[in-house]
């Protein structure tokens, strides 16, 4: 019969998978015409995102689908759809499921206080993930953001101190890391695997903060087919 395996053959998900550029693979910032960069880093269609720094999460139920959308996270059980977000300094974290689900989100301090994470987690569970697996890739570290009272206050006060850092200059800074994995635990995920690079300190990485750079590095998520 046309369609179908080996009678008894096992039915196999597509299989989750993550990827995060640096600046060796090319500029994706949007002003940048990045689509000769897309085309050499995947053969399948992207969704990327008009990042606004806040919770909204778009559900990609074909290839390319919402791209150019105000959102800063995207999730899709579609094989063949990647998800990318783009960053300088902000938290690109990969969520992958077994159960065939996978997110990508762009998380910088607005939108961890706006609950980018949560929101994320809940859309994807929403297609039918049940345990999530989470990687924080290039971002920037409390050693080198320095970070207003007020606002420092206000996400200690939602995630705990444990987001209160010190710059290697000795002021208050920012954990963003440590608010990452505190929101995903607040979302019900457990794991996640920090890649532990600084795009302040290691020009391997674009960084607004550092070195006010336009350029982008993009985190891809996808399904393989």
């Amino acid at each position: 019969m046309s369609g179908t395996g080996p009678v008894g053959a096992p039915h196999r998900r597509p299989r989750p998978r993550h990827r995060f550029t640096s600046r060796a693979d090319g500029d994706l910032a949007y002003a940048a015409d990045p689509a000769p960069v897309r085309a050499r880093l995947s053969p399948y269609p992207w969704t990327y995102l008009h990042q606004v720094h806040g919770a909204d999460v778009v559900t990609v139920e074909e290839p390319g689908q919402h791209t150019g959308a105000d959102a800063d996270a995207a999730v899709t059980r579609v094989p063949g759809a990647v998800l990318a977000v783009h960053t300088a300094d902000c938290a690109p974290v990969a969520l992958l499921s077994p159960q065939g689900v996978v997110g990508a989100a762009h998380a910088g301090w607005r939108g961890l206080e706006a609950g980018v994470l949560e929101a994320t987690v809940a859309a994807m569970r929403a297609l039918g993930a049940e345990d999530i697996h989470a990687v924080l890739g290039p971002c920037i570290r409390p050693e080198c953001y320095e970070f207003g009272k007020d606002d420092l206050d206000r996400l200690a006060e939602r995630y705990g101190d444990g987001v209160r850092g010190v710059t290697s200059w000795g002021t208050p800074a920012l954990d963003v890391p440590a608010g990452v994995r505190a929101a995903l635990a607040a979302a019900g995920v457990g794991r996640l695997d920090d890649e532990g690079a600084c795009t302040a300190c290691d020009d391997r990485w674009f960084s607004h903060r550092a070195r006010a750079e336009t350029g982008r590095q993009a985190l891809l998520v996808w399904l393989e087919p």
